[in-house]
């Protein structure tokens, strides 16, 4: 174990911002799809269904290997209690600045401009705490689930830090790390089908699906880019192109798109998901990580640049994504000249917001969590 810091690696800081901003082409996409959403246009599109499915097929658990790479790396850092209020302000802080300024104004439009939301007036009073659950977490899920396994680190870390077990992990290769996933992936889906013929309304909460149901799902993706860190062999292994992995992330995704097609919620659609998904992301990691290890591990400052604004631009982007699909995709017929055209208006519209919240001090804290200097000064990706 080397606790050293290392140079830069510049690749994982691109990397996750790329996943991030790929959270703009998925939900424009998903308004072409065959997915039920909020929005959609009047006729789905094939290819953009596709191209929606491979997003979400990968997406977070690459993201969430980097995530805990850099968590681990800061918890090694700082003293514990330090680290825990670092991490709590840069994920908490925009969470929370997020709910009021973006999913509650959100929320009043999904109610007021579509169907999504239902006939609220007829609502329980469950039923409404429900449904603002779902709204108001929304694309923010992901924060909340990183708060939680940030909580989770202060005892996951320690005990990373202090075990003692003899693996050599130069001897860890790809077939050891998806038959332990492979192994955690069932446990899941056992545990999710015994919670389906016990209580089979929890899965409708919108706060369980969230802190539970889907911190679970990442966590062992989380503690990977954690051991990565720890333990540098692994992280070789991630950089170090396998193509047993690129086409299994081919193989992966068409079982993953005859899940979505062909089963149901009442079947063994989520439990096939979670096994697919996770197989998933491990060809994913490898692919990502040794084509980025390759073409963006340097400096770049407009590389840099999108690593900077890739939290806001996701944070803001969901409501204009909408408002397009209200407005703007009902006038254009062809798909895909739709999804270019919401591509450039929601990524144009973002980008000009960005550069506005830098020019307000107290926006750059809200949106970072990280206190501002006195100059202007593009805030750092959220680590």
């Amino acid at each position: 174990m080397s606790s050293a810091k290392p140079e830069r690696e510049y690749f994982l800081d691109s990397i996750r911002a790329y996943l991030m901003l790929l959270g703009v082409p998925f939900h424009v996409s998903l308004i072409y799809s065959t997915q039920r959403w909020a929005v959609n246009s009047h006729d789905a599109s094939m290819w953009l269904t596709v191209l929606n499915d491979f997003i979400h097929a990968f997406r977070m658990q690459v993201f969430f290997v980097i995530s805990g790479y850099f968590s681990y790396m800061l918890y090694l850092r700082y003293q514990p209690q330090r680290w825990l209020k670092v991490r709590m302000e840069r994920v908490g802080i925009p969470l929370l600045t997020a709910i009021p300024l973006i999913t509650l104004p959100q929320f009043f439009m999904l109610k007021n401009l579509t169907d999504k939301v239902g006939n609220w007036d007829s609502f329980s009073l469950y039923d409404k705490y429900n449904t603002l659950a779902w709204e108001l977490i929304s694309h923010l899920w992901f924060l909340l689930v990183l708060v939680i396994l940030t909580a989770l680190g202060m005892l996951t870390f320690r005990w990373l830090r202090t075990q003692k077990r003899k693996i050599d992990y130069q001897q860890v290769g790809w077939g050891k790390l998806t038959l332990a996933f492979l192994a955690y992936a069932l446990v899941w889906c056992l545990f999710r089908r015994v919670l389906f013929y016990a209580v089979p309304n929890v899965f409708a909460d919108g706060l369980f699906s969230v802190a539970v149901m889907q911190t679970l799902t990442f966590l062992p993706f989380f503690m990977l880019g954690a051991l990565a860190w720890k333990h540098q062999a692994l992280k070789a292994l991630f950089v170090r192109f396998n193509p047993v992995m690129c086409f299994g992330a081919i193989a992966v995704f068409i079982a993953y798109s005859l899940n979505q097609r062909y089963s149901s919620g009442d079947g063994w659609l989520y439990e096939i998901d979670e096994v697919i998904s996770t197989l998933m992301g491990l060809c994913m990691l490898n692919v990502c990580f040794s084509f980025g290890h390759k073409l963006l591990n340097s400096h770049s400052p407009r590389i840099m640049y999108l690593v900077n604004a890739s939290l806001f631009i996701y944070l803001v982007h969901h409501p204009l994504t909408i408002l397009y699909g209200i407005y703007v995709t009902p006038h254009i017929s062809s798909n895909t000249l739709g999804f270019f055209v919401g591509l450039l208006m929601v990524f144009g519209i973002a980008f000009t917001l960005y550069e506005i919240h830098l020019r307000i001090p107290l926006l750059r804290f809200l949106f970072s969590g990280k206190p501002q200097r006195n100059e202007v000064k593009t805030p750092s990706a959220t680590r």
